[in-house]
C-alpha cells in the first residue's frame, strides 16, 4: 500500500470538503466544540465521521441531525464494548493491588506486601494497556465494517472482521494505523502552537479540528476499502 498516495488523496478530499464550502466548515467546528463541551454525549461530529468512514465521495453533506445523532452513539457504543476487556483487566488486576495496599496500610503498612500490592496494580495498568492497544486495532476496524454496511451488528461479526484484515494483511493495516498516529502527532503539534494565538487560537484549533476529523475519516475509509470485505 501507497501510505503517501493515501494520505494525499485524504488530504485533497478534505480540501474538497471544506475549502469554499465556508458553511460546512462552520457546522462541523461548532459540532466539535459540543461535543467536546458535553464529553461525546451529543456526538454530532461522531456521527458525521460514520458518514466519511462509509466511503462516501464526493463528502457527504450534514444533515439528517437524527440520524448523526444515533450514528455518533453506536460509534460511542463500539467503542466502549470493544474497550471492556481492557477495562474489566485493570479494574481486577488494579483492584487487586489497590486493595492490598489499602488493607496493607490498615495493618501497619508491611514493606513487602506493599511492594507486591504495588506491582500488581502496576501489572494491571501495564497489562490493561496492552489489551486496550490490540482491540483498539480491532475495533477501528469494527468501526469501519459498521460504517459500510449501515449494521450495529456487523460491528461484532467477528469472524468477518478478522478475516477481513487478514485478506488485507496485518502488517498493512497496522502500519496504516501507526502512519496515521504519526499524522496525528503532528497534526497535535500544530494545533498546540495554534492555539498560543491570542483570542483566535482556540477558534482556529476548532477549525482544524474539523478538518482532521473529516481527513482520518476518509484515511480509514481507503485503507479498509483496499481489499473487499468479505460477505
Amino acid at each position: 500500500m501507497d501510505y503517501g498516495t493515501v494520505i494525499s488523496r485524504s488530504f485533497e478530499y478534505t480540501k474538497d470538503a471544506l475549502v469554499g464550502k465556508w458553511m460546512q466548515w462552520v457546522i462541523l467546528a461548532v459540532l466539535s466544540l459540543v461535543q467536546a463541551l458535553t464529553l461525546s454525549l451529543v456526538p454530532l461530529l461522531s456521527g458525521y465521521a460514520v458518514r466519511v468512514l462509509g466511503g462516501k465521495t464526493p463528502a457527504p453533506e450534514i444533515d439528517d441531525w437524527g440520524r448523526l445523532f444515533v450514528d455518533g452513539w453506536k460509534m460511542n457504543i463500539i467503542m466502549l464494548i470493544y474497550m471492556l476487556p481492557a477495562i474489566l483487566v485493570f479494574l481486577v488486576l488494579g483492584g487487586i493491588g489497590a486493595i492490598g495496599l489499602l488493607a496493607n496500610e490498615a495493618a501497619g503498612g508491611d514493606p513487602t506486601a506493599a511492594g507486591a500490592a504495588a506491582l500488581s496494580l502496576l501489572g494491571g495498568f501495564l497489562l490493561a494497556g496492552l489489551v486496550a492497544l490490540v482491540m483498539a486495532f480491532i475495533a477501528l476496524f469494527a468501526l469501519l465494517r459498521f460504517a459500510h454496511t449501515d449494521s450495529l451488528g456487523e460491528a461484532f461479526n467477528f469472524g468477518a472482521i478478522l478475516s477481513h484484515i487478514g485478506k488485507l494483511g496485518w502488517g498493512t493495516w497496522i502500519i496504516a494505523v501507526i502512519v496515521l498516529f504519526i499524522v496525528a502527532l503532528v497534526y497535535g503539534f500544530v494545533v498546540g502552537l495554534v492555539s498560543w494565538i491570542p483570542f483566535l487560537g482556540w477558534l482556529i484549533a476548532l477549525f482544524l479540528n474539523a478538518a482532521f476529523v473529516v481527513f482520518y475519516s476518509r484515511y480509514l475509509a481507503q485503507v479498509y476499502e483496499d481489499t473487499p470485505a468479505p460477505a
